[in-house]
Formats: structure tokens, C-alpha cells, sequence
């Protein structure tokens, strides 16, 4: 399978063009890192492949056809603040069994515990509530993650222990991955591939 971005073009309202004709592909099973400073543009295109933005003009493309706009999406994105991704008036059980049921096995797997689906979001730390967004995005129909700096405000130890998680059951799910970082050093670890952002000027 394969995600296409194709000479995408996007603007804010009354500003310029934060994105010109920026064009990648990533294929099932690959681990692709997306790199550049803050503000050039990578989490609009996060927002982008992941369905949320419509472009001025290109194309997002899933072997070819336009990317689905209703029921589940096959290209999901975990945000760098999880708590954009949950409602925080829903318990996490709530929001986890509305994308999709996963077993205990699973949850056990990503260091989840069955407690917290009985916890509202700001019951878990940082750290509790990426795990979840990651296991509420991993449903059986998700084949490409989008993760826009998933990691960044965590710390080293926790770090490593999502990343080494997520690429773990990427590797055994033949799923692409698409790594939003400003982190150069990062990017080298996890990604076989990297695609640099011009800084804006």
C-alpha cells in the first residue's frame, strides 16, 4: 500500500502559502522521518495525510484514490499533545471502544491498564495518555501512523519506551510510519528515510 502527498499547496486565511507544492510517499512498512524546525510546516502536513486539512490544491492519495472522508480513515495520526486527541468530559473507555475494542492482551502489550478506561484524561500523566492515543489509533483497518512528535515532551526513559514499542508493532503489523520531529538524532534511530523541510525565511 502505498500514501502519496502530490504537489501539495496550503495557505492560513490572509497569509501566505505555508505549504508549495511539497510532494512524499510512504509505503506499508516503511519508516519514514519527516524533519524540520518549528514552524515550516510539517504538522499542517501531518494534518494533511492524515485527512483533518483539505489542501488548496494536490492530492493525498492511498494506492491512487483519494483518502476516505467518512467512517475510519486507514491513515492515523497521534498528535504531539494527546490530550487534543480525547474528550476530556469521556472516560478513556468511552473514547477507546468508540474507534475500536481492543482485548486485554493488546492493552497489556502497551503498557495499558484496564483501570485507567474507567479514568477521565487528566487522571493519566503525559506519558499514560500517549500509550492510549497509540492503542486508539491502532485499530485493525489502520495501515500508516502519523506521528507528529509524539515523544517531545516526555522524557528519555519514556521516550524510548513508546518508540521502541510503536516500531515493534508497526514491524509486526507491516504498517508505514511517518515521523514528524524536529529532532535530527531521532529521526536517524527510527526512520530508514528522511525528508527535510526548508526553514521559512
Amino acid at each position: 500500500m502505498l500514501l502519496e502527498a502530490k504537489n501539495i499547496v496550503f495557505g492560513y486565511e490572509r497569509g501566505r502559502n505555508i505549504l508549495e507544492n511539497m510532494s512524499l510517499s510512504i509505503e506499508s512498512g516503511e519508516r519514514l522521518a519527516l524533519v524540520g524546525p518549528s514552524g515550516c510546516g510539517k504538522s499542517t502536513l501531518a494534518q494533511i495525510l492524515a485527512g483533518n486539512y483539505v489542501p488548496g490544491s494536490g492530492q493525498v492519495l492511498l494506492d491512487g484514490k483519494a483518502l476516505p472522508r467518512r467512517g475510519f480513515c486507514p491513515v492515523q495520526l497521534i498528535y504531539q499533545h494527546p490530550e487534543k486527541a480525547l474528550n476530556p468530559r469521556w472516560k478513556l473507555g468511552k473514547s477507546l471502544f468508540e474507534a475500536w475494542a481492543p482485548d486485554d492482551g493488546f492493552l497489556n502489550a502497551l503498557g495499558i491498564e484496564k483501570v485507567w478506561l474507567s479514568r477521565y484524561p487528566a487522571e493519566l500523566s503525559g506519558g499514560e495518555m500517549q500509550r492510549f492515543c497509540i492503542a486508539r489509533a491502532l485499530a485493525p483497518e489502520t495501515r500508516f501512523l502519523i506521528a507528529d512528535e509524539i515523544t517531545t515532551m516526555l522524557d528519555v526513559v519514556t521516550q524510548a519506551q513508546i518508540w521502541n514499542m510503536l516500531l515493534r508493532i508497526a514491524a509486526e503489523r507491516n504498517l508505514g510510519i511517518l515521523a514528524v520531529t524536529h529532532n535530527g538524532e531521532l529521526a536517524k534511530k527510527i526512520s530508514a528515510r528522511t525528508v527535510t523541510f526548508p526553514e521559512k525565511t
